[in-house]
C-alpha cells in the first residue's frame, strides 16, 4: 500500500537561508574531501614515480659500473702482459748479469782459496824452521850446560880434596902437638907431685915425730930448746938445700913449662894462620861458587827470556792462526751472504725475464739522449785519470753502468707504476665518496633526512657535484683510452 505524501509544509525565510547555508557547507566539505583524495592520489603516484626511478637509476648505474668495469679489466689485463713481458726481459738480463758476477765469484773464490794455502803452507814452513832453530838453540844449551857443570864439578871436586887434605894435616899436626905437650906436662906434674908429697911426709912424720917428744918432753923443752934448735938447724939445712933445689928445679920446670906455652901458642898461631888461610881459601871458593851462582843465574835468565820469546812466539803465532781462523769463519760467512744474496738475486732475475716484454727483450737498454758532441765530451772525461776518492770508487763499479740503466729504468717505471696506482686510488676513493652520497639519498632514515640530500633538485641543478675527470699524474707508458662519462642522475632529469 503506497505510502501516503507528506504535505509540504512552506519555509520561511530563515529556514531557507539555514537550508542553503548547509548545503554551501556540505559542498565545501565534500570539494575538501575530493581534494584531499586527489592529493593522496597523487602523492601515492609521486610515491610510485619516485620509487620506480629509483629502481631505474639503480639499474642504470649497475649496468654503467659493470661496462667500465669490463674496459677497466681489459685494460688491466693489457697492462699487466706488457708488464710481464717487460719484467721477464729484465729479469733475463739480470740473470745474465748474476751469472757473470757469479762466475767472477767462483774465481775469487778459487784464488783466495789458492792463496789461502799457499799462505798455510808459508807458515807450516816458517813454524818448521822456527822449531828446527829453537832445537839447535836447544841443543846448544844443553851442551853447554853440561860443560859448565862438568867443569864446575871438577872444581869444586878438587878444591875439596885440597881442603879435606889441609884439614887432615893440620889435625895431625894438631895431634901431635897436644900429645908431646900431654906427655910432658904429665911427666912434670908426676915429678912435681913425687916431690911435694916426699916433702909433706918428711915433714909430717918429724912434725910427728917432735909432737911426741915434745909431749914426752915438756918440761926439758927450755933445757933443750937452743939444742933443739941446733939440732933442727942442722937436720934441716940438706932439706933446705934440697928444698932450694927442688925450688930450682920448680923454677926450671915452670920456664920450660912457659917455653911449651909459648911454643903451644906458636902452634895456635900457626893454626890459627892456617885457619885464616882456610877461611881465605873458603872465601876464594865462596866467591867462584857465587861468580859460578851469578853466571848461572845468568844462563837461566837467558833461558828464562829465550823461553819468555817462545812463548810470546808462540802466543802471537797462536794469536795468529785465531785471527786467521777468525777471518777465515767471517770470510766464509761473508762469502755464504754473497751466495745467498746472489741466489736470491737470480731467482728474481728469472721471475723478472718473465715479465720482459718483446720490446725490451730486443732492446734491453734505453737509447742515450745525449747529443754526438756531448757524448764525446763524456768519453773524454770518462778516459781521464780520477782523482777525489769517490771518483777512483767509482771506477770499479764501471762494469755495472748496463745494469743501474735497467734498474733506473725499472725504478722509473715503479715511480710511475705507483703515481698511477695512487691517481686510480683517489679516483676510486671520490667514486666511492660519490655512491655514499648517492646511497644516502636514496635513503630514507632520520640520520640522512637531518643532511642535505644529493637528489634533491633546486631550479634544474643538482647538489651532487659533477665527476671530475681523472687527470693523471705522470705519464703511463701505455696511453690509455679516455671515456666520457656522464652521471646517470643527469639521464634520468633530462629523460623525465
Amino acid at each position: 500500500m503506497p505510502k501516503k505524501a507528506r504535505k509540504r509544509v512552506p519555509l520561511t525565510e530563515e529556514e531557507r537561508l539555514l537550508m542553503m547555508q548547509q548545503k554551501q557547507l556540505a559542498e565545501e566539505e565534500l570539494n575538501k574531501k575530493k581534494e584531499d583524495m586527489l592529493a593522496q592520489f597523487l602523492k601515492d603516484k609521486l610515491a610510485k614515480e619516485e620509487h620506480n626511478s629509483i629502481l631505474n637509476m639503480n639499474k642504470i648505474t649497475l649496468q654503467w659500473r659493470t661496462v667500465l668495469r669490463e674496459v677497466k679489466a681489459r685494460e688491466l689485463r693489457k697492462d699487466i702482459e706488457i708488464l710481464s713481458q717487460t719484467f721477464e726481459r729484465v729479469v733475463d738480463c739480470k740473470d745474465s748479469v748474476i751469472k757473470s758476477l757469479a762466475k767472477d765469484l767462483a774465481e775469487a773464490e778459487a784464488q783466495y782459496a789458492h792463496a789461502l794455502r799457499s799462505h798455510l803452507h808459508s807458515i807450516d814452513q816458517l813454524l818448521q824452521l822456527q822449531h828446527c832453530r829453537l832445537g839447535y838453540l836447544e841443543e846448544d844449551y844443553h851442551t853447554e850446560l853440561e860443560a859448565l857443570q862438568k867443569e864446575f864439578d871438577t872444581e869444586r871436586r878438587k878444591i875439596i880434596e885440597y881442603h879435606e887434605q889441609e884439614i887432615r894435616y893440620l889435625q895431625d899436626v894438631l895431634l901431635a902437638m897436644e900429645q908431646n905437650f900431654g906427655e910432658s906436662e904429665y911427666e912434670a906434674k908426676l915429678d912435681f907431685q913425687s916431690t911435694r908429697d916426699d916433702v909433706k911426709n918428711k915433714n909430717l912424720e918429724e912434725k910427728h915425730y917432735l909432737r911426741m917428744q915434745l909431749e914426752g918432753k915438756v918440761e926439758e923443752l927450755w933445757k933443750r930448746f937452743q939444742q933443739a934448735l941446733r939440732n933442727y938447724t942442722e937436720a934441716t939445712e940438706d932439706r933446705k938445700i934440697a928444698f932450694e933445689a927442688l925450688k930450682l928445679k920448680d923454677e926450671k920446670s915452670t920456664k920450660e913449662i912457659e917455653m911449651q906455652m909459648k911454643k903451644l901458642q906458636k902452634i895456635q898461631d900457626l893454626i890459627l894462620s892456617l885457619k885464616n888461610k882456610i877461611a881465605a881459601h873458603a872465601r876464594e871458593c865462596e866467591e867462584q861458587n857465587r861468580r859460578i851462582r851469578d853466571e848461572k843465574e845468568v844462563v837461566l835468565k837467558h833461558l828464562q827470556k829465550l823461553k819468555s820469546e817462545m812463548n810470546r812466539a808462540r802466543a802471537k803465532a797462536r794469536s795468529n792462526l785465531a785471527k786467521l781462523t777468525m777471518e777465515s769463519c767471517a770470510t766464509l760467512k761473508s762469502l755464504q751472504r754473497v751466495v745467498e744474496k746472489a741466489e736470491l738475486i737470480l731467482r728474481l732475475a728469472e721471475m723478472c725475464r718473465k715479465l720482459e716484454s718483446e720490446e725490451e727483450k730486443v732492446l734491453p737498454f734505453y737509447a742515450c739522449s745525449l747529443g754526438w758532441e756531448e757524448q764525446k765530451t763524456v768519453d773524454m772525461v770518462a778516459l781521464e785519470k780520477p782523482v777525489e776518492p769517490l771518483a777512483q770508487m767509482m771506477d770499479d763499479y764501471v762494469g755495472l753502468e748496463r745494469f743501474w740503466q735497467r734498474y733506473n729504468k725499472v725504478r722509473l717505471e715503479q715511480l710511475s707504476l705507483e703515481r698511477t696506482k695512487a691517481a686510480l686510488a683517489q679516483d676510486n676513493q671520490k667514486l666511492r665518496h660519490l655512491l655514499k652520497q648517492y646511497l644516502d639519498g636514496i635513503s630514507v632514515n632520520d640520520e640522512v633526512l637531518s643532511q642535505i640530500n644529493p637528489l634533491m633538485i633546486i631550479n634544474q641543478h643538482t647538489v651532487v657535484p659533477a665527476l671530475p675527470h681523472t687527470v693523471p699524474v705522470s705519464e703511463a707508458r701505455v696511453k690509455r683510452p679516455i671515456y666520457n662519462i656522464v652521471e646517470a642522475a643527469h639521464e634520468v632529469k633530462r629523460i623525465l
